[in-house]
């Protein structure tokens, strides 16, 4: 009855996060996230059983049909969704809570060659925009949302928003209020004041060029 409910769960996070889903069998049949989250279950559950070679081959039908890696070593929590899906890669040592939204080309990748936790753990609620890379063994916060094309390399607060490469905090949200706080953005200030220090001179050197030549 457990993995019912929880396969229900799945089903319910689609509806939760994708406008375009129209009724369960769509969701059962053409969903491609919700088939490697359902095959990732067998995967882990032979993994956690020191099944060898079977874990894996699981995992390669699974990235050969959905487009979607997933290690059978990954822990995934309940209400997990994948939009579209292809090219998600989610490593050995990865940690992902409940109601986490993940978009296609979304690394959870590792930088160690050792056998030890090298991949994200996330939070609750997390969502992660499409193209996103976080490496290593950080932590993501409850709440947080990752801009789509984000490099995240360092862990990350709760309640907040990401974008950038590097990956940078631009906003940090109150649930308790439900009030948002804007931080400065240093590189976006630095790009505007370039920008405008470029239009004040191209304005002199055109001023420069009207002015009539001395004889």
């Amino acid at each position: 009855m457990r993995l019912i409910k929880s396969i229900k769960r799945d089903i319910q996070a689609v509806f939760e996060h994708d406008p375009a889903a129209r009724n369960i069998w769509e969701v059962i049949l053409a969903y491609p996230g919700f088939h490697a989250r359902q095959l990732h279950r067998l995967a882990h559950t032979l993994w956690n059983l020191s099944i060898p070679v079977i874990p894996r081959l699981i995992s390669h039908i699974n990235r050969f049909l959905t487009g979607i890696e997933i290690h059978p070593g990954a822990k995934i929590g309940e209400g997990f969704f994948i939009d579209h899906g292809m090219g998600v890669v989610i490593g050995e040592t990865s940690e992902i809570g409940d109601n986490v939204a993940i978009y296609q080309g979304v690394t959870l990748g590792g930088t160690s060659m050792r056998r030890e936790k090298r991949h994200p753990t996330l939070g609750n609620n997390v969502v992660v925009g499409a193209g996103a890379k976080l490496i290593g063994a950080i932590k993501i916060g409850d709440n947080v949302k990752i801009g789509s094309g984000s490099v995240v390399i360092t862990s990350v607060p709760p309640n907040t928003t990401v974008v950038g490469v590097p990956g940078r905090v631009v906003e940090i949200r109150n649930p308790d209020t439900d009030t948002v706080e804007k931080l400065p953005d240093p590189v976006w200030e630095k790009l505007q004041d370039l920008e405008k220090r470029v239009t004040d001179l191209e304005r002199l050197v055109a001023q420069y060029q009207k002015m009539p030549e001395k004889k």
